[in-house]
């Protein structure tokens, strides 16, 4: 009940009442049994209430006779999700999303309205029962849905695109998945200074986040900050925001961020990995993030499996406190193919030593004798194939990782037209 007033709150509800109502089974006409509807309606009265919000989904026709009989506007759970979207969406790719979960919601809500227009075309050769305006209604709807698909598809594959190139930069992608009002965009600014709305409410971010996170030299990943799920989460949402999820589902690894403060965190973990199964990202590598250990008095900690490898953190990204060891554990996880070496470039090599530098990877540089230089790169074993291949550099067949504490791999390196170094 606290988070089905909060939902209420966030959609800009002033909440006067709370009725809770245990039934085992609904009942097919008003949801509620006579009696109780009769109880709803002389608390409606009595408290100016002009709208009802149910924490369940109703039928189209359990929604128009509550609002027959209780003479004001009512919503059910997906309904009052659908509005909270509405008022979080900003980019042009949230806004088609919304608004697509929005008509596929509304499509299953026309009402028979305007009869009296049913046989409005007549003259000569157009004499007919004519349409009527559900018909009309229906018409417009899968016309305006078709369109938006048409939209997001295209949306679809501009992400498909920038997804490719980090596929063919050998970016790795983290993504933040968890249960909304859980940090997520806190610790998406906090990990890359980054500007993202962020506020103690429920569904703060709609619209997916990606940003570069540096962890090593040479090792930059890609975070995607995504938006957060809930219980009963709307069909429609689901199938609406399938851009966003698939962030998820195409990420190397996940960062489950969880809120430790809460009371029921066990089944809200249930509950975002009953989604990621749904969007068919259950099998991929979690790393469990219990965020807001500033509330609860815990240290920073982290534990690891069977493997050594940590899978269990906890830290508060409002105050920052063991976000170092998160850091450790990315660099861990997804910097094994890191290598560094030492490469000896001629003096004509300057294509090569720019992108060595534009990947962020030369830790240091020494001039030679002979005009050329030495540099000290550490970088993914496939990111420095590609960069010395385009460049025409040939390495070594055999490149084997080397620890911080070990020297550096002295690579001996040949150009097409420059002397063996």
């Amino acid at each position: 009940m606290e988070e089905f007033t909060a939902l209420a709150r966030s959609a800009g509800a002033e909440v006067l009442e709370v009725m809770q109502v245990n039934r085992k089974v609904a009942e097919p006409r008003f949801f509620l049994g006579t009696g109780k509807v009769q109880e709803l309606r002389e608390r409606i009265e009595a408290s100016g209430a002009d709208l009802v919000v149910v924490d369940h989904a109703l039928t189209p026709g359990q929604e128009r006779n509550l609002e027959k009989e209780l003479k004001c506007r009512v919503l059910d759970r997906s309904g009052l999700i659908l509005d909270i979207f509405a008022q979080r969406a900003r980019s042009f790719e949230g806004k088609l999303q919304v608004e697509l979960a929005q008509l596929q919601h509304m499509s299953t809500r026309l009402v028979r309205g305007w009869t009296h227009l049913e046989r409005q075309k007549g003259g000569i050769g157009l004499r007919g029962p004519g349409e009527t305006q559900l018909e009309t209604d229906r018409r417009l709807l899968a016309r305006r849905i078709k369109t938006l698909n048409d939209r997001l598809d295209k949306v679809l594959v501009q992400r498909e695109t920038t997804r490719r190139e980090r596929r063919r930069g050998a970016v790795p992608t983290v993504a933040l998945v968890g249960y909304t009002n859980a940090g997520k965009s806190t610790l998406f600014n906090r990990l890359t200074a980054a500007d993202a709305y962020a506020a103690d409410q429920l569904f703060a971010t709609l619209d997916p986040t990606v940003r570069r996170l540096h962890l090593a030299p040479g090792l930059e990943v890609a975070l995607a900050d995504t938006v957060g799920f809930v219980r009963d989460l709307p069909h429609e949402l689901v199938a609406a925001f399938r851009s966003t999820l698939q962030e998820a589902r195409e990420a190397d690894l996940l960062l489950h961020v969880i809120d430790a403060a809460d009371p029921e965190r066990a089944e809200r973990i249930a509950q975002v990995n009953e989604v990621l199964e749904s969007v068919g990202a259950s099998s991929l590598p979690q790393i469990a993030v219990y965020n807001k250990i500033d509330r609860t008095g815990e240290v920073p900690r982290s534990e690891s499996d069977a493997e050594g490898r940590v899978d269990r953190l906890w830290l508060s990204a409002h105050t920052g406190a063991g976000v170092d060891q998160l850091l450790a554990a990315l660099h861990a996880r997804l910097g094994s193919d890191l290598h560094r070496c030492v490469l000896r470039l001629p003096a004509g090599e300057g294509r090569a030593r720019a992108r060595l530098f534009a990947a962020g990877a030369v830790l240091a540089q020494r001039p030679l004798a002979d005009g050329g230089v030495e540099l000290e790169v550490s970088l993914r074993r496939h990111e420095l194939q590609r960069i010395c291949r385009e460049a025409g550099i040939e390495l070594p067949p055999v490149l084997s990782p080397c620890a911080e504490a070990e020297p550096f791999i002295e690579c001996t390196v040949r150009t097409g037209t420059g002397p063996t170094a």
